[in-house]
């Protein structure tokens, strides 16, 4: 009887004088990058002058034998290498995915490409199962997501998207840091839902003997903070929402809140812009690319429009002479809005006029400003109109990127806004934030005027690495369960 690829594998491990798995450590003394980097530009001829010895470690991801000779390509976390072998016949034992270990010259064949001449190698794992074909990749994309590891392994670029990620995160503390502010940590667990709108997880502690929910958010723990005297502070961290996974949502996600003590919005806002720009000229090295079948430019300064500015611009619709419910209603249905029931005052329906009409047109950067109160809880009313919140959020592609305000710093008026939302709880609006009285004591105490900012991380990698889908920007996506 034929044995299957797999039980060959499993077969030549026990043929071997030595487990693989006893192996602990190997040496390395260069990546591949460094390798590629510093000695790509030099000639066969000048190559085989220097004797530049390498130790390196990585997978086998393709083995062709030409008589006497195999060549091999060897990866690891920073790129691909090829091998050169001669007359080994051990090595020509060895199986695509098993992760080895080779010490050699550094050389160039006689097509002039790059390669390591092996004079031994040591297998340190055994891959026990074939990998997916590397060129044709997965016939399910849902098993690709599911089985991350394996499309790491055998798709390079989509590695790259993390790293690029690794170092987006890292330019934004950089760009914080060098600007005095201070990162610090809040709860996961917390006893509220609030400080936005969305449907929570909940979940049990045993010993406490009570309900918990998973953060929505992380602004009201940082807004106390604010009270007890932080003033540029900002959190990094993972958000729970309990609701729909598509290309742009994921349960769980990545956020950065940033708080300022004694500005506004419109610092914000600036701030925010600056973030972008930097990210670009530091991590891309470009301030153009493509994104959602886009090309995107950041190099000129950022547009800014009022929503009601927007909805007339894109849609020929005026809302600002709309002073009443009745005639609001009327257009909506006149342009066939539909409205849940909670959606029952100006405010509500000019945001779902914007949403419906405007948000997927916004290509260019640009900054909404001026959202109705209704729908902006945290924030401050604009001075000379309470029915405007100080607030703005910044659209790329279509898609929102940021959302900041000056925050509410009125105890009184906070309660009434809680109160207001918990109306619309009733109406069967299930994403209103819990009434947090914790928030609203800690208010009591006196928090200084500040402004705030919220990026999503995950779709600030998706417009950096030119991704239409969320899952490819986080390393394990919440999937829908394997059917049996």
């Amino acid at each position: 009887m034929e044995l299957s690829l797999e039980e060959l594998r499993r077969k030549k491990l026990t043929n071997l004088s030595q487990s693989p798995f006893q192996q602990t450590k190997f040496i390395r003394t260069n990546s591949i990058e460094k390798i590629i980097y510093s000695l790509s530009q030099f000639s066969k001829e000048e190559l085989a002058e220097k004797k530049e010895k390498a130790s390196i470690a990585g997978r086998i991801l393709r083995i062709r034998n030409f008589g006497n000779l195999t060549f091999s390509n060897l990866t690891d976390q920073t790129g691909t290498i090829q091998l050169k072998i001669s007359k080994n016949k051990e090595f020509t034992e060895l199986d695509i995915g098993d992760i080895i270990g080779v010490k050699g010259t550094i050389c160039k064949t006689d097509k002039g490409e790059l390669s390591i001449e092996v004079e031994e190698f040591t297998l340190l794992s055994k891959c026990l199962k074939p990998l997916p074909d590397i060129h044709y990749g997965f016939n399910d994309i849902e098993e690709r997501f599911r089985k991350r590891y394996l499309d790491f392994i055998i798709n390079s670029e989509n590695k790259k998207i993390l790293i690029i990620r690794h170092k987006l995160i890292q330019s934004i503390r950089r760009f914080l840091d060098e600007k005095e502010f201070i990162e610090l940590e809040t709860p996961i667990l917390v006893s509220e839902a609030s400080g936005a709108q969305a449907k929570p997880f909940i979940t049990h502690h045993n010993k406490l003997h009570r309900d918990f929910y998973l953060r929505i958010a992380t602004e009201i723990p940082l807004k106390t903070l604010l009270v007890g005297g932080f003033e540029k502070i900002y959190e990094i961290g993972r958000i729970f929402r309990n609701e729909g996974i598509d290309a742009r949502h994921n349960p769980e996600f990545t956020t950065i809140e940033v708080y300022q003590a004694y500005e506004n919005s419109e610092h914000m806002m600036n701030l925010t812009e600056k973030i972008f720009h930097y990210l670009a000229k530091e991590v891309l090295k470009k301030e153009e690319f493509e994104f959602n079948s886009h090309n995107i430019s950041l190099k000129e300064n950022f547009r800014k429009l009022s929503m009601i500015e927007a909805v007339r611009e894109y849609t020929n619709i005026d809302l600002s002479h709309i002073n009443n419910l009745e005639k609001a209603l009327e257009l909506a249905q006149k342009h066939n809005l539909k409205l849940e029931k909670f959606q029952s005052s100006i405010g509500q329906i000019i945001l779902a006029f914007f949403e419906e009409f405007v948000e997927k047109k916004l290509i260019q950067p640009t900054f909404i400003y001026d959202y109705p109160i209704e729908v902006s809880p945290l924030a401050k009313s604009k001075v000379n109109n309470k029915n405007i919140a100080d607030r703005f959020e910044l659209y790329i592609g279509g898609l929102e990127f940021a959302n900041g305000y000056s925050e509410l710093n009125d105890p009184i008026e906070q309660k009434k806004r809680f109160e207001e939302q918990a109306k619309q709880k009733e109406l069967g609006n299930e994403e209103i934030a819990s009434f947090d009285k914790e928030f609203l004591e800690a208010l009591e105490y006196g928090m200084p005027p500040a402004g705030g900012l919220g990026i999503g991380i995950d779709r600030l990698i998706m417009l950096f690495t030119g991704q239409n889908s969320i899952k490819e920007v986080i390393a394990f996506p919440q999937l829908k369960s394997k059917e049996k």
